[in-house]
């Protein structure tokens, strides 16, 4: 099916078209390892995406070119192959989940494709672009489970090989496992002693569901703030190719997702969405075993819509120890909330929020409820605070 010929003559064809994204150290990523994010959400369309489809779509026959593309998307494959075919010159349709992002919605249509909306998911619009496909014979580009795709995706892993020869570890995003396969294959090839990790969202964990159980499984439904590996279903190839190259893969939280999108904010300044950043969360966390390992993270894409990043942000905040709420049953008499302050900002709290709640049937009469919200350094620095107010002698509220 794949070729290690395959992925070099993909890159000779995108050489000039995608920009070769260099590696940057991340050492505070993850301090017990050797950390590198490969960005490629700095990538033309901010995301790998555009790999795949150009070269897919540079590879059609004159006649399959001349009835123009179909493609089905989250988002950032849809601008790819937008931009593929303008660059080719051919028509393009992309169907989009209804739900997908505005930002990557708008961006489609910018790079000049028509867009039609979809009720459902990710594979609702993938059986809706097939439908279209048969009734008025375009070319369907498949997000990932496509040898030609597969191969265009390739090309980061034989560009990760050219930059650090000594890797010893590629950590990748996976949906339907189109970029883990090319990376995989293509470093596993030169390199096989190099171990290759995925990592999905625990909301949507079709591919480590299809390995655990040995055949391809279609989940039921999905939910994550990863819409870009929002995959019920792998393909056949990316199946086969994974089970095969890929040493594990593991999931994370929509939390430990939102804490890793903002550590590549706060340290290297990047803004990846959430698929892009499930590699780095996994490493953060200790989902893998990269102890010692010089290792890149491949951040997949930073197509993140505006209107989520600030949920997104808070999320990561709480995470990582950065915000923290408490409630706190007082004694209802002057004073004590002046006293409760107090205590927070000698250990260094900010208060930013405050809840006095007096009317409760929860309470005793002569209480009250106080719900603060503070910013911390971190987890350690909110066990000291947690403990001065017990020493203050308060009581802190499941």
């Amino acid at each position: 099916m794949l070729a290690l010929s395959d992925i070099y003559r993909a890159a000779h064809v995108l050489k000039g078209v995608v920009r070769h994204t260099e590696l940057i150290s991340a050492p505070k990523i993850n301090p017990e390892s050797e950390v590198y994010l490969k960005p490629e959400c700095l990538q033309h369309t901010g995301s790998f995406k555009l790999r795949g489809a150009y070269y897919k779509i540079s590879q059609l026959s004159p006649e399959e070119k001349s009835h123009g593309v179909i493609a089905c998307s989250a988002g950032n494959h849809a601008q790819g192959v937008a931009l593929g075919a303008k660059a080719n010159g051919i028509k393009s349709i992309i169907c989009l989940p209804e739900g997908a992002p505005i930002s990557k919605v708008e961006a489609t249509k910018k790079y000049g494709a028509e867009v039609c909306l979809v009720p459902g998911v990710y594979d609702d619009a993938y059986k809706r672009a097939l439908e279209m496909r048969d009734e008025h014979g375009y070319t369907f580009v498949h997000p990932f489970n496509d040898p030609l795709v597969i191969a265009g995706q390739g090309t980061i892993g034989l560009e990760i090989l050219d930059e650090m020869p000594d890797v010893e570890a590629v950590i990748v995003p996976v949906g339907g496992g189109g970029l883990i396969s090319g990376v995989a294959f293509a470093i596993k090839a030169v390199r096989p002693d190099v171990k290759i990790y995925g990592v999905q969202s625990a909301g949507a964990p079709s591919m480590v569901e299809s390995l655990k159980n040995d055949r391809i499984e279609c989940l039921a439904n999905v939910s994550t703030v990863a819409d870009g590996i929002s995959v019920k279903e792998p393909g056949n190839n990316t199946f086969e190719l994974c089970r095969k190259y890929v040493d594990e893969i593991v999931t994370v939280s929509d939390d430990e997702i939102s804490a890793a999108i903002l550590a590549m904010m706060e340290q290297e300044k990047l803004v990846a969405e959430g698929a892009g950043a499930v590699a780095v969360a996994a490493a953060m966390f200790n989902k893998v075993p990269i102890k010692g390992k010089r290792t890149v993270c491949l951040v997949s894409g930073g197509n993140i819509d505006v209107t989520i990043l600030s949920r997104v942000i808070n999320r990561g905040l709480i995470k990582s120890g950065r915000n923290y709420a408490v409630n706190i049953d007082l004694f209802d008499k002057p004073g004590v909330l002046a006293d409760v302050s107090r205590v927070i900002g000698e250990l260094g709290g900010n208060i930013i929020s405050v809840t006095h709640e007096r009317i409760s049937v929860d309470t005793p009469i002569t209480s009250c409820s106080l719900r603060l919200v503070m910013e911390t350094r971190n987890h350690e620095h909110i066990d000291i605070i947690r403990k001065g107010l017990l020493d203050a002698g308060y009581k802190i509220l499941k």
